[in-house]
Parts: C-alpha cells; sequence; structure tokens
C-alpha cells in the first residue's frame, strides 16, 4: 500500500507543477518586477563553486593516477591500500561536480562515463580477458568509472589477499590503469573548458529563456536531486520504484562502507549550491535561496527558500540514523532507508514546484521518478 501511494503521489506531481504555476490566485503580479541580478549570481556560482569543484575533483584524480601507477610497478598490500585511499578521495570529489551536467560535461557524457551504477562484472571481466573494448561505447558505461572501480579494488576476490593476487595479472593491472587515466582525462577536459571559453558563455547567458545559463542550471540540477541524489542513492536500492529493495544497486556496494558517506557529500554540495556557499566554505555568493528571498519579498509570497532548508534539515536527521552502509542499511532495516526517501522527496514538491514557478521556469526534462 504504501508503494502504491507513493506512485500516486509521483504521477500527480507534474499535475501539481502545472496547475500551480497557471493557476490565477498564484500568477497574479508574480514576478512583475523580477530584478534579481542573474549575471552576478552566474558569477559568483562559476568562480566560487563549480569551477573550484571540478579544480578540487582533477586534483583528486591526478593523486589517484599517481596511486594508480605506483601500483602498477609494485602490486602489494600498501600500495593497494593507497590506491583505495586515493580511490575514495576522488570518489568523494566526484559528489561536488557530478550535479553539473551543462557545457562541455554534457557534451562528453561525463556523468554517464564516471557513475553509472549498478556496474557490471561480466562486462568488466569479459572486457579483461578479450582485451577487445571500447570505453567510449555506450555499452561500456557499466564496464568504467568508479562503480567499476569499486568492483576492481574490492570484489574481484573474497579478501584481500585474492584481491590482490588477482590484480598482479597484468590485463588486471592495465584494465585498471585505463580506467583511473580515462576519469582523469574526462574530468581534466571539463575543467579546462570551464576555465577557457565556457565560462564566459555561461556567464553572459544570463537571460530567461529556456536555453539561458539559469534555466539550464536549475533544471539540471532538479534532474540530479530527482535521478541520481533522490533515486539513484536512496530510492532505487530502497525498492522505491520496483516494490521489492535492491540492496545490490546502491552505490559502491564492493567496498560496502561508503555510500552513506559519498549521499552525505553529495547532499553537502546540493546544499551548498542553493545557498551560495563557496567550495571552500570561506564565503557566499549570490544564490538561488537569494533569488527566491528576492521574488518572495517583491511579490509578499511565502519564505519558500526556508521550508526548502527547513526540510533538509529533516532529511539529514533521518540520515544520521542509517547504517555507512547502504547495502546493509537496505538488507537490515529497509523502513529506515524509505524515511529518509520520504523526507528528501517532500523537498521535490518545495523545489520542483514553488521554486520554479517563482522563477518562472519550465522543466526541460522528462519526469525521473521511476527511472
Amino acid at each position: 500500500m504504501r508503494s502504491i501511494i507513493r506512485s500516486l503521489i509521483i504521477l500527480a506531481l507534474p499535475i501539481a507543477v502545472l496547475w500551480s504555476c497557471t493557476d490565477d490566485d498564484n500568477s497574479e503580479g508574480k514576478n512583475v518586477q523580477d530584478t534579481f541580478n542573474r549575471q552576478m549570481m552566474l558569477t559568483g556560482i562559476a568562480d566560487e563553486i563549480i569551477i573550484p569543484s571540478f579544480e578540487h575533483y582533477v586534483s583528486k584524480l591526478e593523486g589517484f593516477r599517481v596511486a594508480g601507477d605506483q601500483f602498477s610497478l609494485e602490486a602489494s598490500m600498501p600500495t593497494l591500500e593507497q590506491l583505495r585511499l586515493t580511490y575514495l578521495s576522488a570518489y568523494k570529489a566526484w559528489q561536488h561536480v557530478s550535479m553539473f551536467d551543462i557545457g562541455k560535461a554534457e557534451e562528453t557524457k561525463l556523468r554517464n562515463y564516471t557513475n553509472i551504477y549498478p556496474t557490471d562484472p561480466n562486462v568488466i571481466e569479459g572486457n579483461i580477458s578479450n582485451q577487445n573494448y571500447n570505453l567510449l561505447l555506450p555499452s561500456n558505461y557499466v564496464a568504467q568509472g568508479f562503480p567499476a572501480l569499486d568492483y576492481l579494488l574490492y570484489g574481484v576476490g573474497q579478501n584481500d589477499a585474492d584481491i590482490l593476487s588477482i590484480l598482479e595479472s597484468n590485463a588486471y593491472r592495465s584494465y585498471l590503469s585505463e580506467l583511473i587515466n580515462r576519469l582523469h582525462d574526462i574530468g581534466k577536459d571539463v575543467l579546462d573548458d570551464w576555465k577557457s571559453e565556457f565560462r564566459t558563455t555561461f556567464i553572459n547567458n544570463n537571460g530567461s529563456s529556456a536555453t539561458a545559463s539559469v534555466d539550464k542550471l536549475v533544471n539540471d540540477y532538479l534532474f540530479y536531486y530527482e535521478k541520481f541524489f533522490r533515486a539513484g542513492k536512496i530510492g532505487i536500492p530502497a525498492g522505491v520504484f520496483s516494490g521489492t529493495p535492491i540492496s545490490t544497486s546502491v552505490e559502491a556496494p564492493y567496498s560496502n562502507r561508503y555510500s552513506k558517506e559519498l549521499f552525505q557529500e553529495s547532499f553537502v554540495a546540493v546544499q551548498n549550491l542553493f545557498r551560495g556557499i563557496s567550495f571552500d566554505g570561506s564565503t557566499t555568493v549570490s544564490s538561488l535561496e537569494d533569488y527566491l528571498q528576492h521574488i518572495q519579498e517583491l511579490n509578499q509570497t511565502e519564505d519558500v527558500a526556508q521550508k526548502i532548508l527547513d526540510q533538509w534539515s529533516l532529511a539529514e536527521a533521518q540520515v544520521n540514523s542509517l547504517s555507512n552502509s547502504f547495502k546493509e542499511q537496505v538488507e537490515t532495516d529497509n523502513i529506515k532507508m524509505l524515511e529518509v526517501y520520504d523526507e528528501i522527496q517532500r523537498a521535490v514538491v518545495l523545489l520542483k514546484v514553488d521554486m520554479l514557478c517563482s522563477f518562472n521556469i519550465q522543466v526541460d526534462y522528462i519526469d525521473a521518478d521511476g527511472d
């Protein structure tokens, strides 16, 4: 019954968006005097959040690549442990850039090549054994990126000794190095584009059309929140859409200890973009929260921004009760996962209905529910 109710709510949400945005009582005078400085907001987000996040990510990938080279030269437990540490650092850094699927990241399908899970061990093992593969093909999304590395570093054997023995072979070490180097190269390509031409393009495209930067950024942000943050990290493993829990669909199931940590990193990134908190936490910039408050003051409407932040606080409190391993959490007490999902879902309505209507932005993607 609980899953049926969720399904009805999910199906009703697109209708709610349409109705809320066109309701005569709510739309009268809405955003009539919207003088918010979008270009200033875009500049702050680019310079203090997006570019520093990608710089941090690429720097962690560089450390990961160095550790990979060391392991290739000398496969041992110390070099394997160092490789695992740098893997985690890079994976956590990824959580801060994943939502920015815009510009070169969108063009090159960065997210698809970096973090599509669950990975497919059969495809990975096939690639390693036959040595005839093309990582550019969509069929190999599930055989590369952090999920594939999670399998290689933690899942190819029954214990660390077995894993080390397997990874000592030239075929495995070669594939491992290729995956690490590919992550670095495609991540650096996106960073380089931001630091050359795309930053200016992004900031100057400050209008209010469907192809303007604010509209695209907000839509990408919501798409990430719905599909990859809410559904991918919590909803699908908890069985929200299938009716049956799928513990193996959590993020990083083979290491089986980092899924909560990765989720929390992502949650910090989601909230920091909304609030305009710089990547290093030292300053704040003009933000989506500021934009909502600007519209609230102009039109004497309710404080949507504060409602969003309050809802996220409730969600964080629920997350704190979860196991460090979401796989174990799903298998032992999935109710808590469903409760976290519910709190995250309540913010979807605030973001996708109230915030979008305040900004007068239309959804530009097919609803992510059920993916």
